[in-house]
């Protein structure tokens, strides 16, 4: 029989501690799947004295995870402390230096120091796991660089934030106000200490920027995803895009194309009987289409201790099976830096604004529209608020560029009340 692979386990939050419940309640399963016993052999928290649930008297502890990452008795280190920077990326890079595997669920390192850390942990002919940092419990990560490694992928997309899923979906079902709704979020621990990472669109575009280096063969690039959060989403905008046959949806959306690699984390409007209108809750959806398989759908949960754990325990079952490849599933060194192209691809989009209810106003927006070379869909007007009119329109297809050529446009009209609110149209 193999030795034992031996973990050290980094955080013991709401993941580190489901990771050691699994470990121990499917230990026999664990180890019939892997081919040897997986252990843990130490594990590291701030607070050594904070009562978690379970026992853990029986593991050595380190206050400091860099110690722990250089440990002899660790095969492994397992890191769910989270953070771009800090501990979290000296202790992975104390792993890697000391001839370690490393397990990570931490979507902000890699999207931010993903290239670096591949690179030094395939010089040293180690392997970094993280199926656990994108969409939870859904292994997506498996289906990229092992069941549709023979596709070229041509888009990939998704709804990646339970928080932001659940904010939208609630307001929808309750009609509730966004503002009601997001502390209704916060109360159920649902939100990030920095609310901004959730509803911002941070950590979705996080998500979005490690799944693009995979599909499309490139360098982790962040930096280059447009963002947008959802916080202007008003209750008016759900209902009326349910009244056109839409739900609102943070939507991740990224392509290769002629022009460069488009990535984008932004509200859309998606069928409401699309597989992607239809996800409530903190539920997360990724939609995968490649040339030979055309399209599938991995749909379960983003979050939670129980799927994210599930997420951890594959990766070290696969460092047991002794089951090794390159962190991005091709070398690092073949990675090329893609070239960055904003949304090009035209499409319909919403347009929701409050205007002065004098006269003129509305032809004045008509015109910046048509400047802008925008054909209106169809437009609806609402009941009047005091002084202001709620207008909506639906263009026909159209870029971006021209949405924000014209939204320019509007702030000059002198017949706008407020920020409005443009909406891109996706028929997935």
């Amino acid at each position: 029989m193999s030795e034992p692979l031996r973990l050290g386990i980094a955080g013991l939050g709401t993941v580190g501690i489901g990771l050691v419940k699994l470990i121990r309640d499917n230990a026999e399963l664990i180890e019939g799947r892997a081919g040897r016993k997986v252990v843990i052999s130490a594990v590291s928290a701030r607070d050594q004295s904070r009562d978690r649930g379970v026992a853990l008297d029986g593991y050595a502890w380190e206050t400091d995870p860099v110690a722990l990452a250089r440990r002899d008795d660790v095969d492994v280190y397992v890191e769910l402390m989270g953070g771009d920077s800090g501990p979290a990326k000296d202790s992975i890079e104390a792993a890697i230096a000391a001839g370690k595997d490393v397990v990570t669920a931490n979507k902000a390192l890699l999207a931010h120091h993903g290239q670096a850390l591949a690179e030094a942990a395939e010089a040293k002919g180690r392997v970094i796991r993280y199926e656990a940092a994108v969409a939870g419990g859904i292994p997506v990560i498996k289906a990229l660089t092992e069941g549709l490694a023979g596709n070229r992928i041509t888009r990939v997309m998704g709804v990646m934030n339970g928080t932001c899923n659940y904010i939208l979906t609630r307001m929808q079902s309750a009609g509730l106000p966004y503002d009601t709704v997001f502390e209704e979020a916060r109360q159920l621990g649902y939100l990030e200490a920095d609310p901004n990472l959730d509803v911002g669109g941070i950590d979705a575009g996080h998500k979005l920027s490690i799944l693009s280096s995979i599909a499309f063969g490139t360098q982790v690039d962040f930096d280059n995803v447009e963002l947008e959060g959802i916080g202007a989403i008003t209750i008016e905008d759900i209902e009326a895009a349910e009244d056109m046959g839409f739900r609102i949806k943070l939507l991740g959306v990224s392509q290769m194309t002629g022009r460069g690699l488009e990535q984008r984390m932004s509200p859309c409007l998606v069928p409401a009987t699309s597989p992607l209108g239809q996800l409530a809750g903190g539920t997360n959806m990724v939609v995968i289409e490649g040339d030979a398989v055309g399209q599938i759908v991995l749909r379960g949960p983003g979050a939670g201790a129980g799927p994210t754990a599930s997420a951890v325990i594959a990766d070290v079952i696969d460092i047991a099976r002794n089951f090794r490849m390159p962190v991005f599933g091709r070398p690092a060194s073949m990675l090329n830096k893609a070239r960055s192209a904003r949304a090009a691809v035209s499409a319909p989009y919403y347009l929701r604004m409050n205007l002065l209810d004098k006269p003129g106003a509305l032809a004045k927006i008509a015109g910046a529209l048509g400047e802008a070379g925008i054909s209106i869909d169809r437009m609806r007007q609402y009941g009047h608020a005091d002084t202001a009119a709620p207008v909506l329109f639906v263009t026909h297809k159209t870029t971006r560029s021209a949405i924000d050529t014209a939204l320019g446009a509007f702030a000059a009209t002198g017949v706008l009340l407020g920020a409005p609110v443009a909406l891109r149209i996706e028929m997935v």
